[in-house]
């Protein structure tokens, strides 16, 4: 008789696949390189003779941190050529997810936002320590470092992102608040309502690809931002039906066309306020947004 059940391997990757995907994803800020890496992982660990493994958990994770290295770099290259501004690719998940508020900051597209400020080393080490609390051990055999240069390398990640994070993690009924706030006073035009919830020093920031229209360079300011939407974004809302949903951990909106996903909004808030404003319409980047993924710590 057939044994039904998957083999140990498939079953240990299985278990741990939401896991890897997340850690992959945090690396790369895209949701189809984090699958690509996933892949790859899958290859090298299907070949690992799992009598010499200890840690299957630890074992995965350092493959994945690997593979997502090499992606990383490859990335930074494609980056260096990319029209207009980079935004991380959108991931619809689970309304769940935002009540682990650790875990929501760390997907979301503010904290994605400053992670590609830190070199492929820097961002590992910090996404393995800081989010997944991996040891240092682990960390050093997945970076090819010592265990000493991995803590130097925590401790610098750690103030870098420290100096540029959201001051304060927005509540998931903060968040919900604002973003309704905010969708009321773009779809009716009330300009004093907007600027109520802007903060002074508001950055709009677009992703087109270079395929569909965005600003090309960041806005930044209240007031520019305001007549910005007055101006001309306003009109776009008008031809487009609007829904919430969770993405990266947070509350976000699309926007659709003739039912497909023409836009996602999401916003940085902090301290009642909107900081950051992040619109994604390169189709490439939204394919995927009738999908839910499941991200784990």
């Amino acid at each position: 008789m057939v044994d039904p059940r998957p083999d140990p391997a498939t079953e240990s990757f299985v278990r741990h696949r939401n896991l890897l995907f997340t850690v992959a994803y945090e690396m790369l800020g895209s949701a189809a390189d984090a699958e690509d890496v996933l892949q790859e992982t899958w290859m090298r660990w299907s070949g690992v003779d799992l009598a010499e493994v200890r840690d299957h958990r630890a074992y995965l994770v350092t493959i994945t941190t690997r593979q997502a290295l090499t992606r990383l770099r490859i990335l930074g290259r494609r980056k260096e050529t990319y029209v207009g501004q980079w935004l991380p690719e959108p991931l619809l998940t689970a309304p769940d997810v935002a009540e682990d508020v650790e875990l929501a900051d760390s997907i979301s597209t503010a904290m994605l936002l400053v992670l590609e400020t830190l070199g492929p080393t820097e961002r590992a080490v910090f996404v393995l320590r800081e989010v997944f609390d991996v040891g240092y051990a682990e960390i050093a055999e997945a970076v090819g470092k010592s265990q000493a240069a991995v803590r130097q390398i925590a401790h610098r990640a750690r103030v870098h992102v420290a100096e540029r994070r959201p001051r304060g993690i927005a509540s998931p009924e903060e968040t919900r608040s604002v973003t309704a706030a905010f969708q009321r006073a773009v779809e009716t035009g009330d300009l004093q309502g907007l600027l109520d919830i802007l903060a002074p020093d508001v950055v709009v920031l677009a992703d087109g690809g270079g395929v569909k229209q965005a600003v090309p360079k960041p806005v930044v300011g209240a007031d520019r931002v305001a007549r910005l939407f007055k101006a001309g974004l306003n009109r776009l809302w008008a031809e487009v039906s609007v829904e919430t949903s969770c993405v990266n951990g947070r509350t976000a909106l699309l926007l659709r066309v003739d039912g497909e996903v023409d836009s996602v909004v999401t916003l940085r808030i902090e301290d009642g306020l909107i900081t950051g404003i992040y619109t994604v319409r390169n189709p490439e980047k939204l394919s995927h947004m009738e999908r839910e993924f499941t991200v784990q710590r």
